[in-house]
């Protein structure tokens, strides 16, 4: 019997599987990862009984056979004859309504082999039976009899009790065969066979799976038989229902047992591996981890490893030792897993290392790495593996000692200068090399590695001159060298037939050392000229942005932008060196179209990269804030401002005040306008009223103070009960400043002054007076506080009880102050809108009053030309009129003038021309002269 668990042909895994479980020869048949294929669609035989031969039987007495079993008296070859009758009758398949008095046969059976071997034949007959498809009568037959039936397949898995090698693996068969469900060559008459899937789901309801993996405890010392369950176990692992009943029987520890054990066809390591994994798949990955997390499990699983490493030469030996490394590597990101204990961190550590080193090391004394794909892919999982260890957050927490441990491990086994080798310009492979895509993906997957190695090996780092390797790499990286890259791995992301890939990750180590702010590090990198590097950098991938937007470039421009902001920060001579190429790169960054910061590429954490880098690396160096300003960089930041971007002004308010201490600032922002001649300060008070509203501060219709004891507190705020706390720790009133932007509003319209604003309605100047009163405010709130505490605690004394009481009264009369003026302000609007509108009406009758003057004018003027007795009226008023306007004295031979045209024919009065004759010449030298 053993000969049939060993003796089949090898085949090849899944292609589903993970990169690092790649293609594989097994030396069993099995079951594909995808669930679809590991069983055939037979199709339902009810249209094909037609053309299937009947078959008609006698009926069996079940009852009988049943009670023939239990009669002590009867004979063991009447019993085994009828037994063999009972076979032949369902050669075909058993139907469902028979099918528990089957089972209760197959007991009986059972019980009897350990008297007498004889019924161990028979016995492993009807379980073949079982293997084949159930017959039904009806379509409602799978439904009614489902309960039965997947108890009774829950029995089969009992029988694995029965101490017959013959009959467990033949209940194994029976198992596999549901999964390859053939139909028999004949029918029974009036009955077609079950859905393919139907004994599959029979078997989920009834536990088969955790029956077998319990069973796995009789079959210990044989291995034909276990090796059977494990095939088994292999294909109902294809099922996440199955999955969690194995885990339920711990399936993960008790596999990852037999790793170790004995078999020359390597079954055992195979199928167990591949159950692990469908036990990771289909269930939680979290509980499986745990159950191999014993130290015995771990140790197990290093054992294999081991093996397979040193003594596997296939193809599928190195498959199979990188799956089982996959799996080391989920335990390793497990904190409480022994791998530092067991010794398995430190030989993966070693392995990962010893061919960029070459120090020889009795752990790999004989190894010799091939560059095969297989080798390739482990060279990627232990890169991976050192990853995994140098950035698990829980460990400090859970266990600081094992943390250490950690460290030293990384730190003995020269894992910087191993990571550190790959930091380097390409060079042509040689003819025993790996290929220029395969070492790109190395290359960058050690580079991604060294991001996180690095900030745990500061010193080793610094020894190791790796500052002087990357900025010499990056150099490269902007250089003109031909380099075309492939792209083909999930780090090569971006970088096809560039360096940008390259240029990204090395960025990345930097920002991950920088962004301890450790003084070594920072001032080694100035020391070699980082800034100006940087600053060079940064324009290139600026300028290549501006050919072709894409993530991977706006990330390497941020993360240069906050380089430049930590190792500028705090240090004057290194914002010397940033100020004018500096500020000429920032400026087009804060003149992004605002559309961008929707894109999703990432031009919202670049624009606040850039910020952050004026923040740093411009305000407090008056070299680079005099250049800014030159470069109106002020009005920009208005510009931003103007938007009203709730995550951009707390930023850029906060830039704002600093830079207000430059006197020149002012008058900066005084001058800018914005769209419709907005000023600085009515966006401000803007500003303030947008954020009251947000956080919920009571104001009137006409945005005049409601609550005279806390007029600034928010309805939040105004929810929170008196809690005591410690004189270190701030109240909520403290913490609340931080946590919007009234205080740099304030600190802001302070820089500006209150006094002399041009250009604000009635309505802003109500909101300036809470503003102007804000730092008032904000003292009340904390006294109010703190008298609540006070006497939530104790009762005050009464001289301290007057005083916080005089306190609460000085709040609250402010208050009262500031809604007085803000009355005033709005009743002085009221009576210079009615005096405007007294004007406008004035102006109104005027203009009424001129319409009637001229249309009276035009009336008077039609009556003339219409009414001969009009006209000569008006004709003579007209002579009278001039008449009087003449003097009364006249002087001597003065010459009188006619006002009367001779010959004139027309009605009408004359016009505005007249025509004055020349002076007679008698009268030149008289009176007029």
């Amino acid at each position: 019997m053993s000969s049939l668990a060993v003796a089949e042909p090898p085949r090849s895994r899944a292609p589903s599987r993970p990169p690092a479980r790649s293609p594989a020869v097994s030396p069993a048949p099995g079951p594909s990862r995808c669930g679809g294929e590991r069983r055939r669609n037979a199709s339902d035989a009810g249209a094909d009984l037609g053309a299937v031969q009947d078959t008609q039987l006698r009926s069996v007495d079940l009852n009988h056979v049943i009670k023939l079993l239990k009669d002590s008296d009867s004979k063991e070859k009447e019993q085994l004859k009828t037994l063999k009758k009972l076979v032949k009758h369902f050669e075909n398949g058993l139907t469902l309504k028979d099918l528990a008095q089957i089972i209760e046969i197959l007991i009986l059976c059972a019980e009897k082999m350990s008297e007498q071997e004889a019924f161990t034949e028979p016995l492993c007959e009807l379980i073949k039976l079982c293997g084949l498809p159930f017959q039904k009568k009806t379509l409602s037959d799978e439904i009614s009899y489902s309960m039965a039936v997947s108890k009774s397949i829950a029995q089969l898995g009992y029988l694995m009790k029965v101490p017959s090698s013959q009959v467990r693996i033949q209940i194994c068969k029976c198992v596999v065969s549901f999964y390859n469900m053939e139909l028999p060559r004949k029918l029974l008459s009036g009955y077609q066979p079950t859905s393919a899937n139907y004994k599959i789901q029979m078997a989920e309801l009834g536990g088969l799976a955790e029956i077998l993996v319990s069973s796995l405890a009789l079959v210990e010392n044989q291995l034909p038989e276990k090796l059977w369950v494990l095939k088994a176990l292999q294909h109902l692992s294809s099922s996440g229902v199955n999955c969690r009943l194995m885990m339920k029987a711990q399936a993960a520890s008790r596999l990852c047992l037999y790793l170790t054990g004995i078999d020359p066809s390597g079954q055992l390591v195979f199928r167990s591996s591949e159950i692990l994994w469908n036990l990771l798949e289909n269930t939680s990955k979290e509980e499986v981890v745990n159950q191999l997390s014993s130290l015995e499990c771990v140790h197990a699983l290093k054992e294999a490893f081991v093996d397979l490493l040193m003594h596997g030469f296939r193809n599928y030996d190195r498959q199979l030792r990188n799956d089982l490394l996959v799996i080391a590597t989920l335990l390793a990101e497990n904190p409480a897993a022994p791998m530092i204990e067991s010794g398995f961190a430190k030989l993966l550590v070693v392995l990962a290392t010893f061919t960029e080193v070459k120090i020889p090391n009795p752990l790999v004394k004989g190894l010799k790495l091939t560059y095969s794909y297989e080798d390739f892919e482990l060279k990627k999982l232990l890169f991976n593996v050192i990853g995994v260890l140098s950035k698990d957050p829980c460990a400090v927490q859970l266990s600081p000692f094992l943390f250490v441990l950690t460290l030293q491990l990384l730190s003995e086994n020269d894992v910087m200068p191993a990571l550190l080798y790959y930091v380097k310009p390409y060079q042509k492979p040689g003819f025993h090399d790996w290929s220029a895509a395969q070492y790109e993906e190395l290359q960058l997957h050690a580079i991604a590695v060294l991001a996180s190695v690095a900030p745990l090996l500061i010193d080793k780092y610094l020894s190791c001159q790796a500052n002087t390797l990357l900025l010499v790499f990056l150099e490269w990286c902007i250089g003109q060298d031909p380099f075309f890259g492939q792209g083909n791995s999930f780090h090569g992301t971006g970088g096809r037939g560039n360096k940008l890939a390259q240029m990204r990750y090395s960025l990345r180590v930097l920002r991950a050392v920088v962004s301890l702010y450790d003084d070594a590090v920072n001032r080694n990198l100035c020391d070699q000229g980082a800034i100006r590097q940087l600053l060079d950098i940064l324009q290139y991938a600026a300028n290549k942005s501006k050919e072709k937007e894409d993530a991977i470039l706006l990330e390497i421009q941020a993360d240069i932008l906050f380089l430049l902001s930590a190792l500028c920060e705090n240090d004057l001579h290194r914002k010397e060196l940033f100020s004018y190429e500096g500020v000429d790169i920032l400026i087009p960054f804060i003149q992004m179209d605002p559309k961008k910061l929707y894109s999703g590429l990432g031009h919202n954490h670049l624009l606040f990269s850039a910020l952050d880098c004026l923040w740093s690396c411009v305000i407090g160096c008056c070299i680079a804030e005099d250049y800014f300003l030159e470069k109106q960089g002020i009005f920009l930041l208005l510009d931003l401002l103007a938007l009203k971007q709730k995550n951009l002004c707390n930023m850029i308010l906060g830039i704002l005040v600093e830079f207000c201490d430059n006197p020149k600032t002012i008058s900066h922002i005084s001058t800018w306008r914005g769209e419709k001649d907005q000023t600085a300060t009515n966006l401000l008070i803007q500003l303030w009223r947008q954020e009251e509203l947000d956080l919920g501060v009571k104001r009137d219709r006409y945005g005049r103070i409601v609550d005279m004891k806390r007029p600034i507190a928010s309805s939040f705020q105004k929810q929170q009960e008196v809690i005591p706390m410690p004189a270190n720790c701030p109240s909520f009133a403290i913490m609340e400043i931080s946590e919007n932007i009234r205080a740099k509003l304030y600190s802001l319209l302070c820089k500006l002054g209150f006094e002399n604003l041009s250009g604000l309605s009635a309505k802003n100047f109500v909101t300036l007076a809470i503003i102007q009163h804000y730092i008032d405010f904000k003292v009340g709130e904390v006294w109010s506080e703190l008298c609540a505490e006070i006497k939530e605690e104790f009762r005050p004394v009464t001289s301290d009880e007057e005083a916080l009481k005089v306190i609460s009264e000085v709040s609250e009369h402010t208050g009262r102050m500031v809604a007085a003026l803000q009355t005033e302000v709005l009743g002085s609007q009221n009576h210079q809108e009615i005096q405007e509108e007294e004007k406008t009406y004035t102006k109104i009758q005027a203009i009424h009053k001129q319409r009637e003057m001229v249309n009276k004018s035009w009336e008077n003027f039609l009556t003339r030309t219409s009414n001969y007795e009009a006209l000569k009226k008006a004709k003579r008023l007209q002579e009278k009129s001039i008449e009087a306007s003449r003097s009364k004295s006249k002087a001597q031979n003065e010459a009188v003038r006619s006002t009367d045209i001779k010959g004139l024919g027309t009605r009408i009065g004359s016009g505005r021309l007249v025509t004055v004759e020349s002076t007679p010449p008698q009268l030149i030298g008289g009176p007029l002269a």
